[in-house]
């Protein structure tokens, strides 16, 4: 395994150790603590491995040790395998023997509460001070095919194991990862390496899946992590898997709450997940993924052929209602499944029988199928000649039996003949694995993925194929300086805004209305007053003649207020929101834009960006919008200036290089005929307030 330059481990020491100690190794046969003795033992490990127990004098025919030091010769790897309150002293001994990592499989520390914490915490201070890596605690260990390391106890790894797929993984749950583990062995899919990283103590899962990114052996990588790894490590991760050319397909869970951060907004109530993690995937062109089913879906395309370059999917049956179904499911992926060429087509007609159909879906009928010969295969190698056509669905239903296994050889030597960068093809069989066994082992074999249904192919392809709106790329943005609030931060950015006189008694208001204009919009200025509309807190269209009374009734009826702002009318237009969150975290800052108003969490029609953006980022975040009609011109409605709105978008996306925002947020944007002015913002200033 060649593996990156690392100051801090030599990792070649714990993927292909020269000798591992098991400390605690357990005597007791089929118990899960004597697994890893037994399969290093047994299943082709060529280093030393040591048992450690001071209860035995021999195990497994093998010279048993009653401690690290007792152990002769040099040590690589030691896997713990004590109960929690005997770890600290494991990984102090190995430290002691210059082991360069120590695998714990402890449960009982962070994911128990306080007391499990504070272990977790003298565990790492343990390695620091002894020199050593930590993976895991409460993690259930590694495996790498190359080396026949077996330094785990997780039941998956009772298969035999033989080959390596050329798809590893990495994750925090070892019982997904077991799952993953089996379900590719069963498929004729075997890992070619495996590690559950646990509670993450000392070593992380993007540390882990940077040294498998550059093995080139590793030609897909499958990450599972259940909480947001640092944002400039996994951007990291991610650029080195892009670099390599290995494909990155990542499984998070716990989405509805993780990354989750309080906020004053709407946009921060709204985002909901993390967007940064998002759009961070996106530009690195990670796969991300539903399911574990939909994660070794990926995997097993992504292992044997090139990625769908755009979104257009040509389906090809044997049955016009499976036909059918694929085109459904594609569209709920956002895959679209446009017409082939009338030469694509005219070729078709040679080959499909007459009252099949060759515009797409391709129904070739059962008819083809009985009549014997490689037509089927044929028709493939036409279809994915169009180049019109990104990737090819092929759904077969009842063919089983020596019929099934002379269509996959076919099918497998039209992906083998095909060029470099050929449309990915995709197998759905819609029949017992059972009766298609062969057929399915020829087709994995020469890297097509037979999935089990048309909607998971659908999903798994939108993952992997380019977004429906191309990820926008943030660029430099120079830092804002130098502001009280809200108001003055977008005038240093060049955003236009109403012009305003802040009142503190009901009898300025009609010498402030006379000021911005005769007509205005009267505001309740409270502490804490975030959505002053849901309160009673607006007032609109006011005159001068009623402004005393209004200005009187809001300052009497919200509760806390202080000051009522008195601004310009603003003639009405599209309303959007716009706002930008700062870096944080070792992620990013995001820009969101979204049709904005007091219906905006209704609608919930947003696009995200990395900020700050360009112009023409602004622009395709705009077009991407469902109320983008609404700025275009809708029914003949006249257009908004929506240069404009791309003007301040822009400007606003800035924000989240001033010192001292966590988050700006203009809500509404009103763009109209001519011009785009911020009638309201909210300014977060997090921890500077």
């Amino acid at each position: 395994m060649s593996l990156p330059d690392d100051r801090v481990t030599d990792w070649a020491r714990v993927f292909r150790p020269r000798s591992v100690a098991l400390v605690g190794v357990s005597g007791r046969p089929g118990h899960p603590m004597a697994r890893p003795l037994e399969w290093l033992r047994d299943r082709g490990y060529a280093g030393r491995v040591l048992p450690v127990n001071p209860k035995y004098s021999e195990l497994g025919s093998l010279p048993c040790h009653a401690d690290l030091a007792a152990v002769p010769g040099p040590v690589d790897l030691v896997l713990c395998l004590t109960p929690a309150e005997n770890v600290v002293a494991t990984v102090e001994a190995a430290g002691a023997v210059g082991a360069a990592a120590v695998v714990v499989f402890a449960s009982g520390f962070a994911e128990v509460g306080a007391d499990g914490a504070a272990l977790q915490a003298d565990l790492v201070a343990a390695a620091r001070a002894a020199g050593v890596r930590v993976i895991g605690p409460n993690c259930q260990g590694l495996f790498v095919a190359r080396s026949r390391l077996f330094a785990t106890f997780s039941a998956a790894a009772a298969r035999p194991l033989e080959t390596g797929s050329g798809i590893a993984y990495v994750g925090q749950s070892g019982a997904v990862g077991g799952s993953l583990l089996d379900l590719a062995a069963a498929r004729g899919l075997d890992l070619s390496a495996w590690v559950s990283t646990g509670n993450q103590a000392d070593v992380d899962l993007t540390e882990i899946g940077r040294v498998l990114v550059a093995d080139p052996e590793i030609r897909v990588l499958a990450m599972y992590t259940e909480s947001l790894p640092r944002g400039e490590d996994y951007a990291r991760l991610a650029v080195e898997a892009e670099a390599a050319g290995t494909a990155l397909v990542v499984l998070r869970s716990g989405r509805s709450e993780t990354g989750r951060r309080a906020a004053l907004s709407h946009t921060g109530a709204m985002l909901g997940d993390h967007p940064a993690f998002d759009l961070v995937s996106r530009e690195h062109g990670v796969v991300l993924v539903d399911d574990v089913e939909e994660m070794l879906a990926a995997a097993a395309l992504l292992r044997g052929q090139a990625r769908p370059t755009g979104r257009r999917v040509a389906v090809l049956t044997s049955s016009g209602g499976a036909g059918i179904l694929a085109a459904d499911r594609c569209a709920d992926a956002d895959l679209s499944v446009p017409q082939l060429s009338s030469a694509t087509q005219e070729a078709l007609t040679a080959l499909v029988p007459s009252f099949g159909a060759v515009q797409n879906p391709v129904d070739v009928t059962a008819q083809q199928f009985n009549d014997g010969g490689d037509a089927f295969a044929r028709v493939c190698a036409t279809v994915r000649a169009d180049a019109s056509i990104d990737a090819v669905v092929v759904v077969l239903t009842m063919l089983v039996g020596e019929v099934a296994r002379t269509l996959a050889v076919d099918l497998a030597r039209v992906v083998r003949d095909a060029p470099a960068g050929a449309p990915p093809l995709v197998v759905v069989w819609m029949a017992g694995e059972d009766a298609t066994a062969e057929a399915r082992r020829i087709l994995t074999d020469a890297g097509v993925p037979v999935l089990s249904s048309v909607a998971l192919a659908a999903r798994v392809l939108g993952a992997a194929a380019p977004s429906p709106v191309a990820s926008p790329v943030a660029v430099d943005g120079a830092s804002v300086g130098g502001f009280a609030d809200g108001w003055e931060l977008l005038a240093r950015l060049g955003v236009r805004t109403p012009e305003a006189v802040l009142i503190e008694s009901a009898e300025a208001a009609a010498a402030a209305v006379a000021k911005v204009g005769g007509r205005a919009v009267l505001k309740a200025v409270a502490p804490g007053l975030e959505h002053k509309t849901e309160l009673g807190g607006v007032r609109l269209d006011v005159p001068a003649d009623r402004a005393v009374v209004e200005a009187a009734e809001l300052l009497s009826s919200v509760p806390g207020a202080q000051a009522v702002l008195v601004q310009e009318q603003i003639p009405g237009g599209v309303e959007l929101l716009v706002s930008v969150t700062a870096p944080a975290d070792g992620w990013p800052g995001v820009l969101t834009v979204g049709r904005g108003g007091t219906e905006v969490e209704l609608h919930r029609d947003l696009a995200h960006a990395l900020a700050p953006v360009s112009a023409d980022t602004a622009r395709a975040l705009l077009s991407s919008l469902r109320c983008w009609p609404l700025l275009a011109g809708h029914r003949g409605a006249p257009a908004r200036d929506v240069e404009a709105a791309v003007a301040a978008v822009e400007r606003i996306s800035r924000a989240g290089r001033a010192p001292g925002v966590r988050e700006l947020e203009v809500n509404p944007l009103v763009v109209g005929r001519s011009g785009a002015v911020a009638v309201d913002v909210l300014l977060d200033r997090g921890q500077s307030d």
